[in-house]
């Protein structure tokens, strides 16, 4: 069975590999980017209906100005996100489970929300809400010498930008399976991959289902 490569920042890392050996796969962490907090300036939470949080990091890195947004109806992308959300101490009106442009279509579209988000990030310009973004994170790029491990590998690409990453910086793509977490994260990636596939939907464990299958078909040449 071929070796999974988790190649997203830590703390999700931490996560995925734990998630990845409960379903007996072989897997090792290779982050491709650390997290940095960005300093940034809370607005009046008035001004708001509401906040949107895509990813956990924005709540792992918000710092102590998040407590001025508790008030806010919080709508949340993923089980990760609204876990981190609730664990902080906010009032979760929505959880969406399929993407950000789902969750938005599902709520009232004359909200105004607050998106606490990371310096690489979807554009939300055709949202049907009003939507004021506000960098409070964002992701360095760092060395990763686990890449040596990568022939013969499945690697998860959980964001366009690591597919990237990853392509940047493997040359010798014919011997490893990429399971993308989205179309634009399976775009990303390029071409010459040994497989590349997407998950049924936008969620870890959908993204170690596939890995799991792609495993099962992917030897090292």
């Amino acid at each position: 069975m071929a070796r999974v490569l988790v190649l997203r920042p830590e703390p999700g890392a931490t996560r995925t590999v734990e998630r990845a050996r409960e379903r007996g796969l072989e897997a090792l962490s290779v982050p491709l980017f650390e997290l940095e907090p960005v300093a940034w300036e809370c607005p009046g939470p008035s001004g708001f209906d509401g906040l949107l949080l895509t990813s956990a990091n924005a709540v792992r890195c918000g710092g102590e100005q998040l407590r001025k947004l508790r008030g806010l109806k919080t709508y949340a992308v993923g089980d990760a996100t609204a876990e981190a959300a609730r664990d902080a101490g906010f009032d979760l009106a929505a959880t969406g489970d399929a993407g950000i442009e789902r969750l938005l279509g599902s709520i009232e579209p004359d909200l105004k929300l607050l998106h606490l988000c990371g310096a690489d990030r979807r554009n939300c310009a055709h949202a049907p809400q009003d939507i004021t973004a506000i960098v409070v994170y964002r992701s360095a790029a760092i060395e990763a010498p686990g890449l040596s491990a990568a022939r013969g590998s499945v690697a998860l690409i959980h964001s366009p930008r690591s597919g990237r990453r990853f392509a940047e910086l493997v040359a010798d793509r014919e011997t490893i399976a990429v399971a993308a977490i989205s179309d634009a994260a399976a775009e990303a990636v390029g071409e010459g991959w040994k497989a590349v596939e997407v998950s049924d939907s936008p969620t870890d464990e959908a993204l170690l289902a596939l890995a799991a299958r792609l495993c099962n078909n992917s030897q090292p040449k």
